[in-house]
């Protein structure tokens, strides 16, 4: 485990700290793809200004559902969707995925499902096809369900590597699927937790994470990187504007992930 104080990282395992400005000048690009028969997965697609080093899919929390083509962005403040340009400004090819068209309320009791995991190998081949790059899947709060599932059940088209930010393990008020609903054991890519110390989300609780770590049992690289520090909350516990969302430590906490992609070897 590594913990990083705020405003410094000190990343000696994954190589030189990147400090690369995310000016949100990134343009959005809304493509749709077909997946399941009949059923289409719609995302924002963000390029960065140079080649790709790698891709991101990135998996929101709450119902999941960002109602692309509405004309409004939902989901717009949680911590990846806003931070979809810095991640883009860091090298990488960034899709951020919307609900599929057969569920137009969201992913509420769907994200453990193989249907879900159909959908996301969908996007893994588009990005594939935009740049002959490693694709990782990266979830925060209840996109951990999504992001894990994902890695568990693909085998054929899978990911190349894992990032899980404010996991939840535990079960919430509104919604019940976990990570412990999928099977961590079947994991086979590099896997990177990030969490908050004082994440005081009851779903999400920092004193879960080493053993969520240990519960990835047939990964070839694991780390769990700790953070502290940031912004006073300005939103209630769970939601993206407190240390669940790493307010107050965006610019590091993306670097950071971005940093550990880039420093896993292509397997």
């Amino acid at each position: 485990m590594r913990s990083a104080a705020p405003r410094a990282l000190a990343l000696i395992a994954a190589g030189a700290l990147l400090f690369g400005a995310a000016t949100g000048r990134a343009a959005d690009d809304t493509r749709t793809i077909p997946t399941r028969p009949g059923v289409t997965q719609a995302f924002l697609l963000v390029k960065p200004s140079g080649p790709p080093v790698a891709s991101v899919i990135l998996f929101a929390g709450g119902n999941g559902l960002l109602a692309l083509g509405s004309g409004r962005l939902g989901l717009a403040g949680n911590f990846l969707v806003r931070n979809r340009a810095r991640f883009a400004g860091l090298g990488l090819l960034v899709a951020v995925v919307d609900a599929p068209s057969d569920h137009p309320t969201g992913l509420d009791g769907f994200r453990t499902s193989a249907e879900h995991a159909e959908d996301i190998r969908a996007v893994i081949a588009a990005l594939k096809q935009e740049a002959p790059v490693p694709v990782w899947l990266v979830g925060t709060s209840m996109g951990t369900v999504s992001a894990a599932n994902g890695a568990a059940r693909l085998t054929t088209g899978a990911p190349d590597g894992l990032v899980l930010t404010s996991t939840v393990t535990r079960v919430g008020r509104q919604r019940i699927e976990t990570v412990g609903d999928v099977r961590l054991d079947a994991v086979r890519v590099p896997t990177l937790i990030v969490h908050h110390k004082n994440d005081a989300c009851r779903a999400t609780p920092y004193a879960d994470t080493p053993a969520l770590l240990r519960d990835f049992k047939q990964v070839p690289r694991r780390e769990l990187l700790a953070f502290d520090g940031g912004d006073p909350p300005q939103s209630a516990p769970c939601e993206a504007r407190a240390a669940h969302g790493f307010l107050g430590l965006d610019a590091e906490v993306v670097a950071a992930i971005a940093t550990w992609i880039k420093a896993t070897p292509r397997s």
